[in-house]
């Protein structure tokens, strides 16, 4: 778990990046760390404070359209717009700024795609207000949620296998249970010539793969930009006839007087969620076939969400009070709060390497449905009266899964943030300087300790070589005074003056 990195391919024409790119380094604090506003924040700071962006973008929807079919003041428009752009400047730069400050870990990846899915529903009810799409609008919901779906889906690994061969190196992995989520020691497989960074620790094909038109950036860009068109031109250009809309294709057959925004959703779906959808499969399936697995296996993970759908569909079908029509924001919000748990989930399967397929798990969120749709049922048996309210119904539903997700996000927060020993909304500054300095101060004292050593080893090897000296002088000294007395005693034989009188 501490070695876990994510990898991406973003093949998008970095109109964007570029800018994203220039907050980071120019006000970032690469050269200078104090002058900049990002620089006082951490990773978490920065993804939590662009989604509050986006959450109080949707209550303006909500205060101004409450139905999401009249026209808000067209300042608001311009609010969703900046909003919106200043959410993409901070979902863009919250990565690079935790690789800038050393602080990303896994806990970051959770945490901004958690923070992404849950921006879904709250910029469609922006976008809903925006457009007076109504009860269309969860459809625009629908074909932002089954891309990011799809995406998360394709990044996810059953064996951490990496396309590069076979080594193994030691790793954490974390073991889940509903309520505890613990981290353990595991052997990951690399490959042969495998390193560290080519860990694979995505289900399918380890890699978030964006194509050259992409969501999370030119199709951001687009949307913000329409924020900001109509706040010149009124909410009204969206809901009148696509030929008035647009007099130059007014020619276009079977389109005039359909109303401009469902053209628009119908175009989105044909030349952004089909093709998207297809690639996410298309590189699954090859993912698959290389390692001889199982489509079936891989598309299990897929049911939860399909299931979703179709819940909510099925009890706005048989609902007696129309609950898209009169509470578009409950149900978008509700659905949107279920949809993170899910893909919070499956992120989950994705940072502990679980092995591909349903997750039991991911269903929890699908608990409430059957009720809110025998409620609707009980209207068919009782004069189009439902059993319980339906606006009590809605209210409870997304009660139930704002508990749900809180529970989630909370639990897992807490293990990973205990088992890695970091923290989620400050930096480790001063555990990291207590550490640094400890550091120091060991290595400061061993040093201290080994250059003592070395010079009492020195003293005592200039002590010996001192006493040596002193002995061979000492001898020397005896010698040269026995040799004199030789050469005395010698002298004095020759002159007889040791010869008796």
């Amino acid at each position: 778990m501490k070695l876990f990195q994510c990898k991406s391919c973003d093949s998008s024409l970095k109109v964007a990046n570029y800018a994203f790119l220039f907050y980071v380094y120019k006000f970032g604090g690469f050269s200078r760390p104090n002058m900049f506003f990002f620089s006082f924040f951490f990773f978490f700071q920065i993804t939590l404070t662009g989604f509050i962006f986006l959450v109080t973008s949707g209550l303006l929807g909500y205060i101004y359209s409450p139905r999401l079919d009249s026209a808000p003041p067209r300042w608001v428009h311009f609010a969703h717009g900046l909003l919106l752009f200043l959410y993409q400047t901070f979902d863009a730069v919250d990565g690079k700024q935790a690789r800038r400050t050393n602080s990303s870990s896994p806990l970051g990846e959770l945490f901004d795609h958690g923070c992404d899915a849950l921006a879904c529903a709250f910029e469609t009810l922006a976008f809903g207000s925006t457009a007076m799409c109504g009860r269309s609008a969860f459809w625009f919901w629908v074909i932002s949620a089954i891309p990011f779906y799809g995406a998360t889906w394709e990044q996810v690994d059953d064996d951490g296998v990496d396309s590069l061969g076979s080594t193994t190196i030691r790793d954490y992995d974390m073991d889940y249970t509903p309520t505890t989520y613990t981290p353990k020691l595991i052997d990951v497989d690399l490959g042969e010539g495998g390193s560290r960074k080519d860990r694979s620790t995505c289900f399918f094909t380890n890699t978030l793969i964006l194509p050259a038109v992409n969501g999370p950036t030119e199709g951001l860009m687009l949307i913000y930009m329409c924020h900001f068109f109509t706040s010149i031109v009124g909410a009204e250009w969206w809901v009148q006839h696509f030929g008035k809309s647009i007099p130059f294709l007014s020619w276009v057959p079977l389109v005039y007087e359909i109303p401009t925004y469902r053209i628009v959703l119908f175009l989105m779906t044909i030349f952004a969620v089909i093709p998207t959808v297809t690639f996410n499969v298309y590189n699954v399936y090859k993912v698959v076939q290389t390692r001889k697995g199982s489509m079936l296996l891989a598309l299990a993970m897929l049911y939860p969400f399909i299931v979703l759908l179709g819940g909510v569909l099925a009890w706005d079908y048989l609902s007696p009070s129309d609950i898209m029509g009169n509470y578009p924001h409950l149900v978008i919000v509700g659905t949107g709060l279920a949809f993170g748990f899910l893909v919070g989930r499956m992120i989950l399967a994705h940072l502990c390497d679980e092995p591909k397929g349903l997750k039991t798990g991911m269903c929890m969120s699908l608990l409430y449905l059957p009720f809110a749709i025998a409620n609707a049922l009980t209207a068919r048996l009782n004069d189009g009266v439902p059993l319980v309210d339906e606006s009590l119904v809605l209210l409870g539903y997304c009660a139930f899964t704002v508990a749900l997700y809180l529970h989630f996000a909370t639990s897992v927060i807490h293990e990973i943030t205990t088992a890695l020993g970091i923290y989620c909304f400050r930096k480790e500054i001063n555990r990291r300087m207590s550490d640094q300095s400890h550091n120091i101060s060991y290595k400061a004292g061993e040093a201290k300790g080994q250059t003592q050593a070395k010079t009492d080893q020195m003293m005592d090897k200039a002590g010996n070589a001192a006493q040596s000296a002193k002995e061979s002088c000492q001898e020397a000294g005896q010698q040269m005074k026995a040799k004199a007395q030789g050469a005395a005693d010698a002298v004095k034989d020759a002159t007889g003056m040791n010869k008796p009188c």
